[in-house]
């Protein structure tokens, strides 16, 4: 069977161990099991929300014969209060949550595919009550300006000997507000944005700015070079603070 199907069948098969299970509600399938099963591949996990009565709460989180009744386990980690992670017995990982209708209702995630559920249960529950925070609408000039300060502070932590601070400062911190400058660089393709992770599919959805992640992001020991690559990025296609550009300069080695 191929794992794309094999993904689908696992959790069809969390679906019938919950019918047979007391205090069971749902099962919604989210992601690429979800709605967006046209995104399934090979390396898709699977992640689903599991609805269940509030007093049958606390054992579906702390037993877990009704994931294992789908398939053998061989590792579980309760990841936070709602959370699990599990990885079965022929490598198919998966997350969830294990939530009360109350608690479902207070969540915020994308629309999601009922898998199976009890027939009193409406199918909205698939759908979220509350919307999802829109994303920062941040202006050119602010993501530019932060862009610089986040170069400089981590420059400086270079200097100092800090270099795993300084790397987190460029390589993550700047990289983040670099990749908010992509909308105005280059128009976002068809592929579906994960409204939780903006990180997600980025080299699909902006290819010309994903060209450029290898300099951006070069490792550890590198940092001083994903600043100069950064900088000399942006003083390429926009104007720039010329004492704040002139200020990382200085701080970059000869060598960068």
């Amino acid at each position: 069977m191929e794992r794309t199907q094999l993904l689908l069948e696992r959790l069809e098969a969390v679906g019938r161990s919950l019918a047979a299970a007391d205090g069971a509600l749902a099962l919604i399938g989210l992601g690429s099991v979800g709605r967006g099963t046209n995104r399934l591949d090979v390396w898709s996990d699977l992640d689903f929300y599991v609805i269940v009565t509030p007093e049958s709460r606390p054992r579906f989180l702390s037993h877990y014969d009704w994931l294992a009744a789908a398939a053998p386990l061989v590792f579980v980690h309760r990841s936070s209060e709602a959370g699990i992670h599990v990885l079965f017995a022929d490598a198919i990982y998966a997350e969830m949550a294990v939530f009360t209708p109350e608690q479902l209702a207070l969540a915020d995630y994308e629309p999601g595919r009922i898998v199976w559920k009890q027939p009193h249960l409406p199918d909205s529950i698939a759908h979220p009550a509350v919307s999802p925070p829109p994303p920062p609408e941040r202006v050119l000039d602010w993501l530019l300006e932060q862009v610089l300060c986040n170069l400089y502070v981590g420059l400086s932590r270079y200097r100092r000997g800090e270099k795993l601070a300084a790397a987190r400062e460029i390589q993550l911190y700047a990289l983040e507000r670099m990749l908010e400058l992509a909308p105005f660089l280059e128009p976002e393709t068809s592929i579906a944005r994960d409204v939780f992770a903006p990180m997600r599919r980025f080299e699909q959805r902006f290819p010309r700015m994903a060209a450029h992640l290898p300099a951006f992001q070069p490792g550890y020991d590198r940092t001083p070079e994903a600043a100069a690559a950064m900088l000399d990025f942006l003083a390429a296609r926009f104007p720039l603070n010329e004492a704040m550009v002139a200020a990382i300069r200085r701080l970059l080695p000869v060598d960068a």
